[in-house]
């Protein structure tokens, strides 16, 4: 084995689970099925989920500054 693989995703599916180019995949299986999942930084993914907090919380806030 070795080398690099290529595949295709659709454009729809990456941006659903935010890979791009950049980000780093774990290429798994189970036995059966094929795994690629993205590599994500545990605390960058905190803080994303605590801006979306922020920002669903104060929408009103920001959509009148906005203004």
């Amino acid at each position: 084995m070795g080398g690099t693989s290529r595949w295709i995703i659709d454009k729809p599916i990456l941006e659903l689970l935010r890979i791009d180019k950049d980000t780093p995949l774990d290429v798994s299986t189970d036995g059966d099925v094929l795994i690629i999942r993205p590599l994500r930084d545990p605390r960058a993914e905190r803080m994303r989920a605590a801006a979306l907090r922020v920002a669903d919380a104060h929408a009103e806030a920001f959509e009148k500054l906005a203004k």
